[in-house]
């Protein structure tokens, strides 16, 4: 999705002409048109009978202080998407699919210049009052102030005019993009005479409670250490279609704790009712339990078509020991995975090849002629083995030897610059050091052996494991030398690029350029990404994007499971058709009478 400044949002509202009725559209879809019709009675993928009520608890890390989700600032408190609707709902069977919420319907210009709205005229904040056209323009205008992601992700919004309370549309300062009819209709509502009052700034931190335009309302908090949130009764939008067989819980809880492991005896203890796990060492060796074997326990893994994305070590390029992409490829040579997953990951996880990993999006052996018209007009800005067979992942046979792996990752330390000095590997008198920054303690036996595999070629490598407030801090500021980062990734990429690797997000506080890319050919594939104008032309930019990436080295991939995996006590329970693209946890799962 997409970055560049906006200026303009604060011109005056201009009179529009009105639009025909056959103008409006129920829904929207990247390309072509949504899978349901209008008038649908309800998702496919919900249970349309689901009981209402009951309380779901579910473990939250850390601590918060903060219930304003759209400033970086603070350590805002988990599940606060809950209590704000947006213009457009998404579909999670579909890749890219949006259907009406607040806004009951949609028109854009054939060469998406502008998006149009239509409020529904039923819908209201928690307080009673109405929605309006108003309050959709100070929403996008405040929170572009408020947080450098939203200031990025609507960058090309460049005005806004108002015909009426129930009428807004959008202008775009360049045309062909036609995801930003799609992010506009993500974008959050919030109640503009509420956040205007007295003194109040969406880029401060706060603990009152808003009115909201959700589902769900903040009913109690403890600061820090418990949150709950109710499903409002008087919710104006329960009996939509987009509704029906959603927000069935009543009320649902988010505790706090220390650390995961806490976290998870508090599930065993039943404590809590639900864990998505991430540990492939709990998830072989914990749950062993009455429980599970009971039944009382579920313990499942499901499957879904989506892309896995990429999480890796990210190396910091705004410091220059990491700016070279010998360094960066020499990094590599140094993990040793294969060991890794047999002796830690009790052979659960398949190491990841691309950004796009397991979907269409990915790239994979030599440039096709598509990528290739793409990529060509760029080779004097790209490494040469970009145009080669895409590189694949170092392999060794999991025995814990990797001298020929180092001999190679020596090699290129040597290309660039740097030596083997008394033991130390150094540069001008630099000895090479890094310093992996971690807020989950159960990465650290992870990182320990790939440090003794460095220290091996002549790092001075350390771990450092800080609290999520310290570590959100340095993160937000780029403070880091390796940071564990994960990209996800849709399976209709778009302006999001720009935020992860655009040359203009590399130093923008609170980013998600966590690399520190600024790189000329990066750069214009993603706009080839942004604008293309067919299904086949936006897998053929992101392909070439994907293979840039790689060839540049600028993360050193980890690891992917194939499915998710869930464990709940009886009593919650999901649909049995399950969505292609997502949990839907826990808007469409319910908890049983």
């Amino acid at each position: 999705m997409k970055y560049r400044f906006l200026s303009a949002l604060l011109l005056p509202f201009l009179l529009m002409s009105p639009l025909k009725a056959a103008d409006w559209q129920h829904g929207l879809s990247l390309f072509g048109a949504p899978d349901l019709p209008k008038g649908f009675a309800h998702f496919p993928y919900v249970n349309k009978d689901a009981p209402k009520g009951g309380t779901l608890r579910i473990a939250a890390i850390g601590s918060f202080d903060n219930l304003n989700q759209f400033t970086i600032k603070g350590n805002t408190v988990i599940g606060l998407g809950l209590i704000h609707d947006t213009l457009m709902t998404a579909s999670l069977n579909e890749a890219s699919a949006g259907y009406g919420l607040i806004a009951e319907a949609v028109t854009y210009a054939d060469d998406f210049s502008s998006v149009s709205f239509r409020l529904n005229k039923q819908a209201r904040f928690s307080d009673g009052t109405p929605i309006t056209a108003d309050d959709v323009a100070f929403s996008l205008t405040a929170l572009k102030k408020a947080h450098p992601f939203y200031r990025a992700y609507y960058a090309d919004v460049v005005g806004y005019d108002s015909a009426d309370a129930q009428h807004i549309t959008f202008r775009f300062g360049q045309t062909g993009n036609r995801e930003l009819p799609m992010i506009l209709g993500q974008l959050p509502i919030l109640k503009k005479a509420y956040w205007n009052a007295k003194g109040r700034s969406l880029a401060d931190t706060t603990l009152e409670i808003p009115p909201v335009s959700g589902a769900y309302k903040i009913a109690d908090m403890e600061p820090g250490r418990a949150i709950t949130y109710q499903r409002r009764d008087d919710y104006w939008a329960k009996n939509l279609n987009v509704s029906i067989g959603k927000h069935n819980i009543e009320r649902i809880k988010y505790i706090y704790f220390g650390d995961d492991t806490v976290a998870f005896e508090a599930l065993k203890a039943q404590e809590v009712d639900y864990r998505s796990e991430f540990s492939s060492r709990i998830w072989a060796t914990g749950y062993d339990t009455p429980a599970v074997k009971s039944g009382a326990m579920v313990k499942e893994t499901v499957t879904l078509e989506n892309s896995a994305g990429m999480q890796g070590f990210v190396f910091n390029l705004r410091r220059a020991r990491f700016d070279n992409i010998h360094v960066r490829e020499a990094l590599n040579w140094a993990y040793d995975f294969e060991w890794t997953k047999k002796n830690l990951f009790y052979g659960q996880y398949a190491r990841t090849g691309s950004f796009f990993q397991g979907s269409e999006l990915a790239a994979s052996g030599a440039p096709s002629p598509a990528e290739l018209e793409l990529l060509a007009p760029l080779r004097d800005k790209l490494p040469s083995i970009t145009f080669a067979p895409l590189f694949e992942n170092p392999v060794t046979d999991a025995s814990g030897n990797i001298r020929t792996h180092l001999r190679k990752a020596r090699a290129l330390f040597q290309k660039a610059g740097w030596h083997i000095e008394d033991g130390k590997l150094t540069k001008n008198g630099d000895v090479f050091t890094i310093e992996f920054l971690l807020v989950q303690p159960a990465f650290e036996r992870i990182v320990a052996p790939y440090i003794k595999n460095l220290a091996k070629l002549g790092i001075e490598a350390k771990l450092r494991t800080i609290d999520p407030t310290q570590y959100q801090n340095r993160v937000t500021n780029y403070d880091y030398d390796a940071v564990v980062m994960s990209f996800g990734q849709s399976l209709s990429p778009g302006n999001e690029q720009r935020d992860y690797w655009s040359s203009a997000a590399a130093d923008r506080p609170g980013g998600r350029n966590y690399i520190g890319i600024k790189d000329d050919a990066v750069d214009a594939l993603i706009e080839k990404l942004i604008f293309a104008t067919s299904r086949a032309e936006l897998v053929s930019a992101t392909r070439a994007l994907d293979r840039v990436l790689i060839s540049n080295h600028y993360v050193m991939p980890q690891w992917h499971a194939p499915h998710e995996r869930l464990a709940y006590w009886q009593g919650l329970a999901r649909p049995a058709n399950m969505p292609k693209h997502g949990l839907g946890f826990p808007s469409i799962w319910w908890k049983e009478k």
